[in-house]
């Protein structure tokens, strides 16, 4: 079901994406070589429960019914693309992070991801980083009231077309609101149908996933991990952002 936000009720979903804003930003100031992901995973998790919130990832349902998600954020390095799980595995120089994090404040949701190098990146591998970064505020900067849904996924895929990037096409964007996912998805390809008219009040999750291969992926035996299929280094970005008639409104900012 897709639903408007009200304008207190975009307020409320602020709360939650500012959390999230806040735990990327402590997360990349203690990336670095020897940090183990399970300690990133920690401090992401008190930061978020210290802040009146609760990790909504963790619990979060996935493709086998006996394995939930078991942490407070994704952590996927290198060809991991998303659902990472965090563990005793340490960052090393020379590796591409993407840190995925969720937050549930007063039954609102936020959603943001940022891709991080560790170390002095190659240069198609900054980017990567950089375009699919870019791809994001493409898309979101399509966001306004009169476009549809389909304006954003062109925006993003016009990015990734400029040097040849590959599209992940089997996760996509999608709304939020008191769910983390909700309707409409958000394709970050053109599909080839206009899709859903954007009207203010609506929220979206805008979260291009590109690599430096093709986009076909595979799940990984714990049942989360998505991985390129071809072995190729990935990137992702995500914010939160609201439809308003002022212009797109990104959430998910300490």
């Amino acid at each position: 079901m897709v639903t408007r936000k009200s304008r207190a009720e975009i307020e409320r979903m602020r709360r939650a994406g500012r959390l999230v804003g806040e735990v990327l930003d402590l997360l990349a100031s203690e990336l670095r070589p020897g940090v183990s992901t399970a300690r990133l995973d920690a401090l992401a998790e008190d930061h978020i429960r210290a802040g009146g919130g609760t990790p909504s990832f963790k619990g979060y349902p996935g493709i086998n019914p006996q394995r939930p998600f078991p942490a407070s954020v994704c952590i996927s390095i290198d060809n991991e693309i998303v659902h990472g799980i965090p563990g005793e595995r340490t960052i090393h120089a020379g590796q591409i992070v993407s840190i995925d994090a969720g937050a549930i404040v007063d039954g609102w949701h936020g959603d943001a991801a940022r891709t991080f190098y560790v170390g002095d990146p190659p240069a198609r591998v900054a980017e990567l980083i950089d375009l699919t970064r870019e791809a994001m505020l493409a898309g979101i900067a399509a966001a306004v009231p009169g476009n549809h849904i389909e304006d954003i996924s062109a925006a993003v895929e016009a990015v990734a077309a400029r040097v040849g990037l590959g599209v992940i096409r089997q996760f996509v964007g999608h709304g939020i609101g008191t769910a983390m996912h909700e309707e409409p998805q958000v394709p970050n390809y053109r599909t080839g149908r206009p899709g859903r008219k954007l009207e203010a009040g609506l929220c979206l999750a805008i979260e291009p996933m590109f690599t430096l291969g093709g986009y076909d992926t595979r799940i990984l035996p714990d049942d989360w991990t998505v991985v390129t299929a071809d072995g190729s280094m990935a990137a992702h970005f995500e914010h939160s952002i609201a439809v308003t008639d002022d212009g797109p409104q990104i959430l998910t900012v300490a």
